[in-house]
């Protein structure tokens, strides 16, 4: 028993390790709609400086890849709509574009994949039904200078290609769309072993529904959560909801195996008055908390083991972009290059990030029907759903080489009873949570824990604090 424990603790020390070390990766959406940009070997600089190790690109421009080469930061190339005709028509096309834009720099510049088209659905244009045979003869191409198993080809879709969002559980792809186009392309991306690429915007879902989203849920802020009262999982951020809702629309039509990568998510540190939620305290926030979210790993609760790519946009305010304001101000970095806001990109930056909220950030809309919590004290409590295995193997970790105070769950002692894992891994889970300062990922667990604005009670056991 004694060994099965030991390996137990192995494991989930392991894999506590591992999805900290190997989380996600992050990367940057380097747009080019402005007049008053550095150039590309600053720009390549300044990504190598901030420890970025991936990049996307919305054309193929020789003087951005050139400055790529050697740099070992692995980039997407994007094949513009309006080349959609031309590579859906003719292979021959496909596979120039794919000799002068890709193979001329391939490998010394390490492209990794192709974005073929760029939200088609909504083209204006009406490209969609070009996108399948652009996207095969692509590939095509790849595969006639054998270059098929290193990139990948996709198209980033946008949320819009979505019938239904919420709850998450019930997320669905638009049914005009699902036949002639959603089918054949997933097909493609599992015939190519390629992942599904996405566009993903809360700011916008909380900017037309700020009445009823509250912004730490639109934040990543410690707020209660919001259950999907369609598969009973419990979502802490919009974010995730919104991942969930296109997994789901996968899983709906049986493609549960296609993977994903978030090919642009952001937040405007500016924007016109009627653009609610865009501020530089608020982007700093998205940003720096969706990078932790990110590279200290797990994946959604819908799929809690598959670790994210997601590519922030964008690299710099852009000021020939149009529509409002907030469409020049998704930047990380102004022209000059000098930082809109300061937060991480790397894990080594995450040691010392704190959210810095505004006094006046927040609100409390998700607690409706509940008593307000005013004292912004948070507890740390163990997830019935998560399994007993793994409540055990977690509960090992928190009072062995977690720290954690157990000695109230031993018997005799305050919180033994109830005599029940839930409420043993609570204590512990919430022990360790309390000395970490209640940092953010401190009470994650492998997905057995989550955080609760009220102090929670087992028996005549509650949980403390430890300000």
């Amino acid at each position: 028993m004694e060994k099965l424990k030991h390996c137990l603790l192995l494991l989930f020390s392991l894999f506590l390790f591992s999805s900290i070390a190997d989380g996600g990766s992050i990367g940057i959406n380097y747009g080019r709609v402005a007049n008053n940009l550095p150039s590309a070997v600053k720009v390549i600089a300044l990504l190598k400086s901030q420890g970025v190790e991936r990049v996307k690109v919305y054309d193929t421009d020789p003087a951005v890849l050139k400055a790529l080469s050697g740099s070992d930061i692995k980039v997407t190339v994007n094949l513009p709509n309006e080349l959609l005709y031309n590579a859906a028509k003719r292979p021959s096309f496909a596979y120039s574009w794919v000799q002068k834009n890709v193979a001329a720099y391939y490998p010394s510049t390490l492209i990794e994949a192709i974005a073929v088209g760029n939200e088609v659905f909504v083209d204006p244009h009406n490209t969609t039904r070009f996108l399948v045979l652009a996207m095969k003869n692509v590939h095509q191409a790849l595969v006639k200078f054998n270059f098929h198993d290193k990139i990948k080809v996709s198209s980033p879709v946008a949320l819009s290609a979505l019938q239904n969002s919420y709850p998450s559980s019930a997320g669905s792809f638009r049914t005009e769309l699902i036949e002639p186009v959603i089918k054949p392309m997933l097909d493609f991306l599992r015939q190519t072993g390629s992942y599904l690429m996405v566009n993903c915007y809360p700011f916008f879902a909380y900017e037309s529904n700020s009445d009823v989203i509250s912004l730490d849920y639109a934040l990543f802020r410690e707020n209660p959560g919001v259950v999907d009262a369609g598969n009973g999982l419990r979502y802490f951020s919009l974010f995730d909801a919104q991942m969930d809702a296109v997994f789901a629309a996968l899983s709906s039509l049986k493609y549960d195996d296609i993977k994903m990568v978030v090919t642009e998510t952001g937040w405007p540190s500016k924007g016109d008055d009627t653009e609610i939620g865009a501020s530089v305290d608020n982007a700093a926030s998205y940003n720096g908390n969706l990078v932790r979210r990110i590279l200290t790993g797990g994946g959604t609760p819908l799929r809690p083991k598959e670790d994210l790519t997601v590519f922030l946009f964008a690299l710099f305010n852009e000021n020939k972009k149009p529509g409002p304001t907030s469409e020049r101000n998704f930047g990380l970095f102004y022209p000059n290059e000098r930082k809109v806001y300061d937060i991480p990109l790397t894990m080594e930056g995450l040691k010392h990030y704190v959210d810095r909220r505004s006094p006046v950030d927040g609100d409390r809309r998700m607690q409706k029907g509940g008593k307000v919590n005013l004292s912004g004290q948070t507890w740390c409590v163990a997830s019935g759903e998560a399994g007993r295995g793994n409540l055990q193997a977690a509960l090992d970790y928190a009072c062995g080489e977690g720290g954690a105070d157990c000695r109230s769950i031993q018997p005799g002692s305050t919180c033994y009873n109830p005599n029940t894992l839930e409420a043993h891994a609570s204590v512990a889970f919430n022990s360790y949570y309390q000395k970490k300062g209640r940092a953010m990922g401190s009470c994650y667990f492998g997905g057995a824990a989550y955080i609760v604005h009220q102090q929670p009670k087992y028996g005549r056991c509650e949980l403390p604090t430890e300000d």
